[in-house]
């Protein structure tokens, strides 16, 4: 359903019948309670921390006994769905940086990775600068992209290389 016919039918609706409706979204749908949620007492720093503990879980389990999974799917969708809440811009910058980080000190405290661990942090780390620049916010979290560097630079399969080379392009876009 396109979003014309939504806003045609929710207008032909009497208001009990969208509360109703509304409602029954909010106890079918995780996704639609958790937005409905945020919306009605936004609360972007504990969303966030919920968020990055998702990420922090995948490289550095809580529990000792739990091999880290390193899905980047897992990542991917957390930032993906704390994107459709609708957060700040440094939000969700703080979120794409904060997944940086975690992969890259992972990769130096862990050793060499194998190259789609490289690939799938490779085309995280461009579109987190890619963000950044987009919306003015590269000199807030520099340090922290430069430590990334540092961390990857332990690093083998060109991942120093391709990291310090995207940054250097980047930065020079500032």
């Amino acid at each position: 359903m396109s979003k014309s016919k939504l806003k045609a039918l929710l207008s032909s609706m009497e208001k009990d019948e969208i509360i109703k409706m509304v409602l029954e979204m909010y106890s079918a749908r995780k996704e639609a309670k958790e937005y409905l949620d945020f919306y009605a007492e936004p609360d972007e720093v504990s969303k966030l921390e919920e968020y990055k503990n998702i990420i922090q879980e995948e490289f550095y389990p809580s529990k000792s006994s739990r091999e880290p999974k390193t899905r980047f799917s897992v990542c991917r969708k957390a930032i993906s769905d704390f994107k459709k809440l609708h957060p700040s811009d440094d939000m969700l910058a703080e979120l794409m940086v904060f997944y940086m980080e975690t992969a890259c000190k992972f990769a130096d405290d862990y050793g060499d990775m194998w190259e789609q661990f490289y690939d799938s942090v490779e085309g995280n780390f461009r579109k987190t600068l890619d963000f950044l620049v987009t919306h003015g916010l590269w000199d807030r979290y520099d340090h922290r992209l430069q430590q990334c560097l540092n961390w990857a630079d332990s690093s083998g399969w060109g991942f120093p290389d391709a990291l310090n080379d995207m940054y250097e392009e980047y930065r020079r876009q500032v």
